[in-house]
């Protein structure tokens, strides 16, 4: 079986849209395309080159697919080679060709339940954050790094945006680098924990849960 791990820079804020350049993904007006390369430095590249050091596979989301297939098939470099090599997994509904080398469409969630329980390299995954929402809760996600930048964006798409079930997750391992990227990588680890502090029985509290209860708090 292959596991299934993603990797994804966020700011403090939890956006993760359009890192590499202003052109990327401008929707939503977003304005701040190309944020990571104010931040990143020199303990950074290492760590993305560990993330695709293993022999791997890409699955990716329609949209990180186009701007992939229209940016790496036209530069130069290891990277370019690697995942042009690679076979790319994409979800997608829409019948558009997928006329990069080694593309692989896959229909829904089932398919890519399916894909996981076969033999071969581990499916990685690089942006492409409407994926995690479905990958969670269909419980195909085993692993996923986040990088997050000391900054904050204001708005944008969010890395476990709209549909995310909760649950917790393990620390695998961290690291913080000089320049301020925290570089930490998680596990699922079940639901979230029940409990908490019991609070105080007193008339103080009793007037805030009625406030609650009528809406007016």
């Amino acid at each position: 079986m292959r596991r299934i791990i993603g990797s994804a820079f966020l700011s403090l804020d939890g956006v993760m849209q359009a890192p590499g350049g202003p052109s990327e993904d401008p929707t939503g007006g977003f304005a701040h395309g190309g944020w990571v390369f104010g931040f990143s430095d020199a303990e950074v590249g290492p760590a993305i080159a560990r993330f695709f050091a293993r022999p791997y596979d890409l699955l990716l989301g329609r949209r990180t697919y186009d701007i992939f297939a229209a940016y790496w098939p036209y530069v130069e470099g290891d990277m370019a080679e690697a995942f042009t090599r690679a076979n790319k997994y994409v979800l997608t509904r829409g019948g558009a060709t997928l006329d990069w080398a080694n593309s692989h469409a896959l229909a829904d969630m089932d398919a890519v339940g399916a894909l996981k329980a076969t033999d071969g390299s581990d499916l990685l995954i690089q942006g492409s954050g409407t994926l995690y929402p479905a990958l969670l809760r269909h419980g195909l996600l085993d692993r996923v790094t986040t990088m997050t930048f000391p900054v904050l964006l204001g708005a944008g798409k969010r890395l476990f945006g709209e549909g995310t079930p909760p649950g917790s997750l393990r620390l695998v391992e961290a690291q913080v680098t000089a320049g301020g990227v925290a570089i930490a990588t998680w596990e699922p680890a079940g639901p979230v924990p029940e409990g908490g502090m019991p609070w105080l029985d007193n008339v103080h509290e009793a007037e805030r849960q009625r406030r609650m209860a009528a809406g007016e708090w």
